[in-house]
Formats: structure tokens, sequence, C-alpha cells
């Protein structure tokens, strides 16, 4: 039983305070890499809660590589997201505050793998990103749109 399940088994749905590596992968085309999860049947940022002993780097890490079959090379931490806004009920009930390190990839490699986690993974442009995304990743994604924008205006 991981964590989690062991927690759950104790606490049932209530609303856990939870901490979480997320990864912002972009290509060189300047897309964003979306996983459609099975556990919401919607469009996230790849990512997951830590395991105990674990750092989130190496959270970040495990997850591209169980949820896509890439691997991560350099990354570099984006931000770390919190509060009300980052709250989430999952569709089984169960309430999670989030704590969510978010970091931002451009090197990745391997071949994009579909796990009983996805029903698919992809590359999107930031103007079609798909309609029925997590809330979560949504706020994460408007983020870094906003400070790309301001990285491109101070580049002027």
């Amino acid at each position: 039983m991981d964590y989690i399940q062991h927690i759950r088994s104790i606490v049932g749905s209530q609303p856990l305070i939870l901490t979480a590596a997320s990864i912002i992968v972009i290509d060189d085309d300047e897309r964003v890499l979306l996983q459609h999860r099975t556990d919401t049947n919607t469009w996230g940022l790849p990512g997951g809660f830590m395991e105990l002993g674990e750092s989130v780097e190496e959270a970040a890490r495990r997850e591209l590589k169980e949820e896509t079959g890439l691997t991560l090379h350099e990354m570099e931490l984006f931000a770390v997201f919190s509060g009300e806004e980052f709250y989430f009920q999952y569709p089984n009930g169960d309430e999670v505050y989030n704590v969510i390190v978010s970091f931002v990839a451009k090197e990745v490699s391997g071949t994009i793998l579909i796990d009983h986690e996805s029903h698919d993974v992809r590359y999107f442009s930031f103007d079609a990103l798909p309609e029925q995304m997590i809330p979560t990743t949504r706020k994460m994604i408007e983020r870094y749109q906003r400070e790309q924008g301001d990285r491109d205006e101070e580049a002027k």
C-alpha cells in the first residue's frame, strides 16, 4: 500500500494537504505536454504526489517517466502553487489541498508511452489547449504564459 492509500484508509475522503510535483514540458515548437488522465478524465500536466523519503525533483522525474515514458533531463524550478485555489476534489470524492512544486523542462528524451494513468499524452500549442483541463493545470499554464509574455516584453 502506498503512502496516500494508507492515509486514505485512515481518514477516508476528508481533505488532506499533499505535496506534488508537476512538470511543464515545452518542446522545440513551444508546445506544452499534457496528459489526458484516467482518474479525472481531464487533461493535466504530468506530475503527481511525492512518496515518503522522495524529493520533489525525484517525484517530478518519476512521475514524468511513469505517466509519459519520457526521461527528464535538466529542469528549472518554476513556482510553488498552494492555497484555496489549489483545492481539488477527485471524482471518487477524495479532497486535497495541493502544494504543487512546478518545474519547467525543455530537455526530455524517449518515446511517449501511454500507461494505465493516461488515455492520451501529447503536445499542445498554447493557443489550442483542450477545453477539459484540470483547473489547477489551467492556473499553472496561465501563469507560465503570463510570465513568458513578461520575459518577451523585457527582451524587446
